[in-house]
């Protein structure tokens, strides 16, 4: 009887302090695989809480983006925010399209807008750009994203 009661207790106090279940994206680094856009880089993002300063909000998250290899491309930082099972993060990124050789010809800024599900870090990036390559007008490219917990 006293195996019983013991049983009993563990299992209430495992339920009670179970952690809960969170769609918040943990603190770490994440592979960003990108496959569709022309870029020789792969990135890294880390990721953090948001701090106080920025907004307290335990789903805000600041994302720093690190290109690897370095040459050729700016890191940048984002904040991120949950709503709906939803993260959305928009950044202004120097050098987001490529055009020629893609190693050594010009870049475009663009204007991008990340959108990923909480659950399964998968998402799509919206880059738009003013003007395109080679005086072509300008437009919006999307890309199917994900990240990987490294």
């Amino acid at each position: 009887m006293r195996t019983v009661a013991v049983s009993v207790a563990f299992t209430a106090a495992a339920l009670v302090l179970a952690p809960t279940a969170s769609a918040e994206l943990a603190p770490g680094n994440y592979n960003m695989i990108i496959p569709d856009r022309r870029d020789f880089h792969t990135w890294v993002w880390a990721s953090n809480p948001c701090p106080p300063s920025i907004e307290f909000n335990p789903s805000c998250v600041r994302i720093s983006a690190n290109p690897a290899p370095i040459a050729k491309a700016y890191a940048w930082y984002g904040i991120a925010t949950l709503q709906n099972g939803q993260y959305s993060m928009t950044v202004d990124v120097p050098d987001g399209l490529r055009c020629g050789d893609i190693y050594y010809g010009p870049v475009i800024p663009t204007h991008d807008v990340y959108t990923w599900d909480a659950k399964t870090l998968a998402g799509t990036l919206q880059s738009t750009f003013d003007a395109g390559c080679d005086g072509a007008p300008g437009g919006t490219f999307t890309y199917p994203f994900w990240l990987t917990r490294l």
